[in-house]
């Protein structure tokens, strides 16, 4: 069965229902996803990534967009176990946005319950399918899909449509970072390694680490999980544009740099323009790649190991007249909020006053830890990195603190164009990936995995990454560009029911008009529709009540 795309046209169903016209009337509820789900049908998004998703199965019972869009629905709730689809499709709004033709509700016979009835997509089953298609038939599928394979599926084929559909926007600022994926102590997460992480869950060696400092170390199982992420300069726009989940001990460097190749082969040169790193992808052939072949701009930390960075602490004596004070760039003012209650306003303005008066008592940081003032300098055209085949800005940092101590650190700009401001204010957007995933990780659950499989486990990822990415294009191309900065569990709220409709179906057309709008057009009715649609709705009523007709028994 092709998906059908209802367009929502209320006054041309509306003047039909006058003359007793419509296919089809049901009640439910306006919900967020549904509108979402509108948004991604009516862009083609879940036929376009369909055509090419690495299917294992030769013969395509359920359509592959159904499939996508279930497990798109799923991630949206937050439910990552297939045993709960049946939960989501009866209480989310994928269902009201793909039409009668996917589900209707049915009375069951026996126990009088109101429940779905789904034609499904095949005549195997024994019982009335009471869901468009068996949440097994979603867990085969997706563990029976090869996790290396779905992960390029996203990394090449997904991120052509995102191109296609304008997610990228013109400056091109993308962000590369690993994370760890922890998972239980189970031998059986295929591919896992373990490995010691410190109390900040950063990775150390077991034989450099000091016997008094073990206590405070543990061993973790667990992935890594390196990304790029597509962000406007604002930070209210987050496209995840490519990911790789690899064991823990995985050296993140050159499977990022593969990344970026992948996505240039993908979408072509010019999209990413700008590479924000932390040092651990310092990499100069591959750095000097970027630039000359792809016209990226890399902007990156300096290791204290690296010749580069002791040739340019020589050099800062002759360079100390040109130090600058950076200063961070000035923030657009945010949109006027609307008007509270005086009463509120007043509990507001008492709360803000106790915490500065708070803030004032407080004893004053340790001079060791109060900055006094931040300069930069840049140095152009450096070749003294024999790995780089490319001249290279630093930009020095250096931060003078209360107590008289400087702390002094270098980041790499391949763009010799940029001032140092410019180029410390951009690595400053480096700290969103972190916040990004720890988003994900915390209040997505996207390492609370249900099964050991690595398909499964790729299949999460995946598909958490994918909901949201399209979420986030969702937002900001419907003028909810606010939203884009909040916690999923903040998004997930919106899933909730906002208002009750009667939803009537025409043709291509659909209308979702308040219950008393309805009750008060079939009241007015002239004779002649009035019987049309009397008929109508009698043969409504007797399909409602005998659509089942195998039920499961109570």
């Amino acid at each position: 069965m092709d998906v059908i795309v209802y367009e929502r046209d209320d006054g041309y169903v509306i003047e039909r229902l006058r003359e007793g016209e419509f296919d089809y009337i049901d009640s439910g509820d306006e919900l967020f996803e549904s509108a979402f789900f509108r948004f991604i049908q009516a862009k083609k998004y879940l036929d376009e990534i369909s055509e090419t998703y690495p299917t294992p199965r030769k013969k395509e019972e359920v359509p592959l967009w159904f499939y996508n869009a279930s497990n798109i629905s799923m991630r949206l709730h937050g439910a990552y176990s297939f045993h709960r689809y049946p939960f989501v499709i009866r209480c989310g709004g994928m269902l009201t946005a793909l039409g009668p033709r996917v589900g209707i509700k049915a009375v069951h016979p026996k126990t009088g319950a109101i429940t779905l009835s789904c034609p499904g997509f095949n005549d195997k089953n024994d019982y009335d399918r009471q869901t468009p298609c068996d949440p097994d038939f979603l867990r085969k599928l997706a563990k029976d899909t090869d996790g290396k394979r779905l992960l390029s599926w996203y990394n090449r084929d997904v991120v052509r449509v995102l191109r296609k559909h304008g997610a990228f926007d013109p400056e091109g600022i993308f962000i590369g970072d690993a994370s760890y994926l922890f998972v239980p102590d189970n031998e059986a997460y295929e591919g896992s390694v373990v490995m010691l992480f410190d109390k900040h869950n950063h990775p150390v060696d077991p034989k450099e680490v000091p016997k008094e400092r073990m206590a405070d170390c543990r061993w973790r199982r667990c992935y890594k999980m390196v990304s790029l992420l597509h962000s406007h300069r604002d930070g209210n726009y987050f496209v995840v544009a490519a990911v790789k989940v690899l064991p823990g001990s995985a050296h993140e460097c050159p499977v990022l740099y593969d990344m970026v190749e992948d996505f240039t082969a993908a979408v072509g040169d010019g999209v990413m323009r700008r590479l924000i790193l932390d040092r651990g992808f310092i990499d100069g052939e591959r750095i000097g790649r970027c630039k000359l072949e792809h016209g990226i701009d890399v902007l990156i930390p300096v290791r204290r190991d690296l010749d580069i960075y002791h040739d340019v602490m020589g050099l800062l004596p002759q360079v100390e007249g040109r130090f600058e004070t950076f200063q961070e760039p000035a923030e657009e003012a945010p949109p006027p909020k609307p008007s509270k209650p005086e009463r509120i306003r007043k509990r507001e303005a008492s709360r803000q006053k106790k915490l500065e008066e708070k803030k004032a008592a407080a004893p004053p940081p340790p001079p060791e830890e109060t900055i006094l003032s931040r300069q930069v300098v840049k140095i152009p055209e450096l070749r003294s990195w024999g790995a780089c085949p490319i001249p290279l800005s630093v930009v020095v940092c250096r931060d003078t603190y209360a107590d008289g101590h400087s702390d002094v650190w270098m980041l790499i700009d391949t763009d010799p164009t940029r001032s140092p401001s410019q180029s410390r204010h951009d690595y400053t957007l480096r700290t969103q990936i972190e916040e990004r995933h720890r988003q994900l990780k915390c209040f997505s659950d996207l390492s609370r995995f249900t099964s050991r499989a690595f398909s499964l486990v790729a299949n999460q990822v995946v598909f958490v990454l994918l909901s949201y990415t399209l979420l986030q294009i969702y937002l900001h191309q419907s003028d909810m560009k606010d939203m884009g900065r909040q916690l999923m569990a903040s998004v997930q709220r919106k899933l909730l029911p906002a208002a009750a409709f009667v939803i009537i179906y025409y043709q291509d057309k659909v209308a979702f008009l308040p219950q008393i709008h309805f009750a008060d057009i079939l009241l007015n009715l002239e004779e002649e529709p009035r019987l049309k649609a009397r008929a109508k709705i009698k043969k409504l009523r007797e399909e409602f009540d005998e659509t089942l007709y195998l039920p499961r028994p109570p």
